[in-house]
């Protein structure tokens, strides 16, 4: 067992890509780990459900919370909190997972997909995380981890999907309030990929088979996400990057976590053009400010 051993973790979303790689690299440390999403029935484009995921978590070596619950609605977050404090003794960790994307330019956003992206991204990240406060407050190993990107204000980020970047960054903005706002009780970080991950929403979404075969597995995301979640109380206020986190843990085989061994990687979204590679990165894990 690890440094997560008998820790709980509360995720949104998860029952697939990289949340579900996240809440395996915590049960493989021995935490519980409960998974509110709205997937209960499978879909033959986007494979997993809540049950689907318990199981895996499980076969990783942790316990599972499977619950169904749309984070746009309070009452459903509040009802799965307290089914996990009940089930598990409380809550020690928040991972901000849950997320929807559309990339169109303003015109092509419907105000409809706006409401939706704000509802689950930014908002759905403070009504997850405000629900959980009152456990994590009373927890030694209090964690906030969102899975958004640094906040780098090249404005070539926001001028083809203006909605979708206005509802990530939200979720980063957040992210570095609390790390303020609860210095020294409960560590709040960002946690972003340098490339795209191989995910359904690449697959379906963004780019299809090429861009996934161009891409990294989920796994490097869990791995950071466990190594982030052991780091001591004063690790706060990070926007971290995937294998710099990885790279600053000893981490120098990268090739292991490509889909196609060798191919060239297509770097993804939110990515700061002067981030090291890193073998260069000296144990710089990210940006612990707005980078300008």
């Amino acid at each position: 067992m690890g440094a997560l051993s008998g820790r709980t973790v509360f995720m949104s979303g998860g029952s697939r890509g990289i949340g579900l790689a996240i809440a395996k690299a915590c049960a493989a440390q021995g935490a519980n780990v409960a998974i509110a999403a709205k997937t209960a029935e499978p879909n033959p484009k986007l494979p997993g459900t809540v049950y689907t995921a318990a199981e895996e978590i499980e076969a990783a070596g942790g316990k599972a919370l499977p619950l169904i619950c749309d984070i746009r609605d309070e009452a459903q977050v509040l009802d799965a909190v307290e089914k996990t404090a009940s089930a598990f003794g409380g809550i020690d960790i928040v991972v901000n997972n849950a997320s929807a994307i559309q990339l169109t330019n303003t015109e092509m956003t419907e105000v409809k997909r706006y409401d939706l992206m704000t509802g689950i991204n930014s908002r759905g990240t403070f009504v997850v995380t405000r629900s959980c406060l009152p456990h994590l407050k009373k927890s030694d190993h209090a964690r906030i981890l969102t899975l958004s990107p640094p906040l780098d204000f090249n404005p070539i980020w926001f001028r083809g999907h203006a909605a979708y970047s206005l509802a990530k960054y939200g979720m980063s903005i957040l992210t570095m309030a609390w790390s303020e706002e609860f210095k020294g009780r409960i560590a709040a970080n960002c946690l972003w990929p340098r490339t795209t991950i191989d995910t359904a929403a690449v697959r379906n979404l963004l780019g299809g088979e090429k861009m996934a075969s161009e891409s990294r597995t989920p796994q490097i995301m869990g791995d950071a996400a466990a190594a982030m979640l052991a780091k001591p109380v004063d690790f706060t206020g990070w926007c971290c990057l995937d294998d710099l986190v990885l790279a600053a843990e000893g981490v120098t085989d990268f090739d292991k976590y490509a889909v196609t061994p060798g191919a060239r990687l297509q770097l993804d979204f939110f990515f700061p053009h002067d981030a090291p590679a890193p073998h260069e990165a000296n144990g710089m894990v990210g940006w612990r400010w707005p980078h300008l």
